[in-house]
């Protein structure tokens, strides 16, 4: 296998906005999200940490940082998935987040899976 896919992680997102938390009159726009991360690769890794870049509508970013994922650090052998689910509010109907998580490897390897930007929105808010 190539080296570029022995250390390779696959990160797919499903999003939801959660209107019973939600308060538009107070600008507050709650959003569930949940992650499946797979390893792809051909040898086992940890996730370590996260580092998240939430944008809201008005271009205003927030960055968080810190270690493993909803109290957790998993290790995920090759082929093994983990899911796990989050949220976050924002002050807009919509926002994007994107990131990366640091992993590292059974052989010591630390290397970066990045989070593809995807969308936070209220249903019909984007036309």
């Amino acid at each position: 296998m190539a080296e570029s896919k022995k250390y390779e992680i696959t990160v797919q997102v499903a999003t939801q906005y959660l209107e019973e938390q939600s308060s538009p009159e107070d600008g507050r726009y709650v959003f569930s999200y949940t992650i499946a991360l797979e390893n792809t690769g051909n040898i086992p890794a940890q996730l370590v940490s996260r580092h998240w870049i939430i944008t809201d509508g008005n271009d205003d970013e927030q960055e968080v940082r810190g270690l493993g994922v909803v109290g957790q650090q998993p290790l995920l052998a090759p082929g093994e998935t983990y899911e796990y689910a989050s949220g976050c509010s924002l002050t807009t109907p919509v926002g994007t987040m994107r990131g990366s998580y640091q992993m590292v490897a059974d052989d010591g390897t630390h290397f970066e899976t990045p989070i593809p930007e995807f969308a936070l929105f209220v249903p019909r808010a984007l036309h």
